[in-house]
């Protein structure tokens, strides 16, 4: 589908002004390629409530669910917010306008045991590619790193890691915090720091490296997380960001210091991280139906 000038503007000055990742400008080019299809036969300055609602009532019946609506909207709403400022639109047909709600879903975490299991040691006939695995998993969960920005880490993260116990990530946005890391996964990078060289190239930067000695793909560290997990006997398919998720609910569950898992993660809203006083609950539902007298029916 060939791009509206008006829609190549605005994700550019998404790109420039807003410096959003690769993979959300593309799902505003896809969200936008919706609303493009819909209006085929109306100027979109011509567009009023009613058409919106009505498209949006077309998608969901088409299966898409009301969270992935929700955004689609918000990438509406924000377009033809910078056409308006543009003098390109009269008003936001998009205002007022909400998505179908949808059940939410609550991430899926490992429980404590199995985030254990998981991190136990493996029988693996390649002891580099075993130590490595070991450091990038303790890393996850450790400090709930997002899959992107473990992948990102160079080699002078190892010093603040080693020395003061704290890593630097850039995560959404470009924004960048500093993480704790615990004494497991500093012992087991420590470890991959003293064999990395062994696999990695002279030039090579990247902290975690493949067979060819370049930095490891995004695609790789799932692959092996799930193969790991599979030989381990977990009951359930694990991917990065579960680490992430048992990472905060195990937090949460221990400090019940909300603030500190948002910055830990780096939700820039508090929101984002309320989720996980869900997950908080469902554990505290689980000992209260095990322990109190009066909870059996």
């Amino acid at each position: 589908m060939k791009v509206p000038p008006a829609v190549a503007g605005y994700l550019a000055e998404l790109a420039e002004q807003r410096r959003l990742s690769a993979h959300t400008l593309s799902n505003y080019r896809r969200d936008l390629d919706k609303l493009i299809a819909a209006a085929a036969d109306v100027p979109l300055a011509e567009l009023q409530v009613h058409q919106i609602r009505r498209f949006i009532a077309q998608l969901h019946g088409q299966g898409i669910s009301g969270r992935s609506l929700a955004r689609t909207l918000s990438a509406w709403r924000g377009f033809f917010s910078w056409l308006g400022e543009r003098g390109e639109m009269p008003a936001n047909p998009c205002q007022g306008v909400r998505s179908p709600k949808s059940p939410r879903l609550l991430p899926k975490a490992l429980s404590v045991d199995e985030a254990a299991r998981l991190l136990e040691a493996v029988d693996d006939d390649d002891s580099l590619l075993a130590a490595r695995d070991a450091a990038m998993f303790e890393l996850f969960y450790s400090s709930g790193l997002r899959l992107a920005e473990l992948a990102a880490l160079d080699c002078d993260a190892l010093d603040s890691v080693l020395q003061e116990g704290e890593v630097r990530v850039i995560g959404k946005r470009s924004k960048a915090r500093i993480v704790p890391v615990g004494s497991k996964a500093r012992d087991a990078l420590a470890r991959w720091a003293g064999v990395r060289a062994e696999l990695a190239r002279a030039d090579e930067t990247a902290l975690f490296v493949g067979h060819r000695g370049n930095r490891l793909s995004h695609r790789m560290i799932q692959r092996r997380l799930a193969a790991r997990a599979l030989k381990l006997g977990l009951p359930q398919h694990v991917h990065p960001h579960m680490l992430r998720h048992s990472f905060a609910s195990h937090v949460l569950q221990s400090s019940g210091d909300l603030r500190a898992v948002q910055e830990m993660l780096g939700h820039a809203s508090i929101a984002s991280t309320q989720v996980y006083t869900h997950l908080d609950f469902q554990h505290l539902a689980k000992v209260y139906d095990a322990a109190h007298p009066r909870s059996k029916r």
